[in-house]
């Protein structure tokens, strides 16, 4: 890692070219007040740096001298080598003064989720993309270059991270590109847009602008436990979902059934009928018929034995 801001600024760049720290605790070793007295008592100093105007503490430095001092930087940087310690320096020095655009990116992300920690900390990735990438000679502000670069990465970061159930990245930006099309239709028609009309509008089939559409169902994900909203006379989520119905376990044996008991005698399929539909006890059944109730229940066991075979075999 390049060397940290807030330590001297003169230990790194008094022996560029040592690694070793320095005995003294940095905490212990005393800031020089100015860098150009820094650079005119020791002759070692690199001349890259004999003419850096002096940089308050960061967090004293207004937008305007930021931008000032920000474009002394850039123009140090373009003549240093980059890997070296001067370079490091400077280009730390400039992610420092131009912190206050990441946290004002941030700030239009307050409302996610996530930690703002978390999202400056991403958005000072994009910062120091732009410093890497940006060039003087092109005559563009740098905060104007590098805004768009921080918020493109924190919209990334949330792209990555925000989706419930983890789908493709076509899919995802499918879902931006139909949500956009999606308004844009609703405004000229004057009502919500059908899927062909979507498909048409973005140059895809429809099983693509269905498949996008079943993607945006895992962007977010509800809790089983979360409440209504006050004005919702129903209960939580899970209240509400529909239970486990013991009785579809028997469905497959039922129409598998029905052949066989079609081809069973009809007086086999009365019995059936009485005992198992009409709950009839095998006396009741009897005297129905006009038989004993043993005569009955042997009638009874011989059919459901041949029943069971049936199934038996289907399986």
């Amino acid at each position: 890692m390049s060397p940290r801001l807030d330590e001297p600024r003169t230990e790194h760049l008094r022996n560029p070219a040592s690694s070793t720290p320095s005995p003294q605790p940095a905490a212990l070793v005393p800031a020089p007040d100015t860098r150009s007295d820094t650079a005119s008592e020791d002759p070692a100093l690199p001349g890259h740096f004999a003419e850096l105007p002096e940089i308050p503490p960061f967090d004293q430095v207004g937008a305007v001298d930021a931008r000032a001092l920000s474009k002394t930087l850039f123009e140090r940087l373009e003549s240093l080598e980059e890997g070296t310690h001067e370079y490091a320096y400077v280009r730390n020095t400039l992610v420092e003064l131009n912190l206050a655009l990441v946290k004002f990116a941030a700030s239009r992300f307050r409302s996610r989720s996530e930690p703002m920690e978390d999202i400056v900390q991403v958005g000072t990735i994009g910062l120091i993309k732009a410093i890497d990438r940006f060039e003087m000679s092109r005559g563009v502000e740098f905060p104007t270059f590098a805004m768009p670069t921080i918020i493109g990465e924190i919209k990334r970061f949330f792209r990555d991270t925000s989706w419930s159930v983890r789908v493709p990245r076509r899919l995802q930006e499918l879902r931006l590109d139909l949500a956009k099309a999606g308004d844009e239709l609703a405004q000229k028609l004057d009502r919500a847009p059908t899927v062909s009309e979507l498909a048409t509008r973005l140059g895809i089939t429809n099983e693509e602008v269905v498949e996008g559409m079943a993607a945006s169902n895992a962007y977010t994900a509800s809790s089983l436990d979360a409440q209504p909203e006050e004005d919702d006379t129903e209960g939580a989520l899970a209240d509400r979902i529909g239970y486990e119905d013991h009785g579809l376990e028997g469905i497959e044996y039922v129409e598998s059934l029905k052949p066989l008991i079609a081809e069973l005698p009809p007086r086999d399929r009365k019995i059936l009928s009485l005992r198992f539909v009409a709950n009839m006890t095998q006396s009741e059944i009897g005297e129905e018929l006009g038989i004993s109730q043993m005569h009955v229940s042997r009638l009874l066991s011989r059919t459901l034995t041949k029943l069971r075979k049936g199934l038996t075999l289907e399986e």
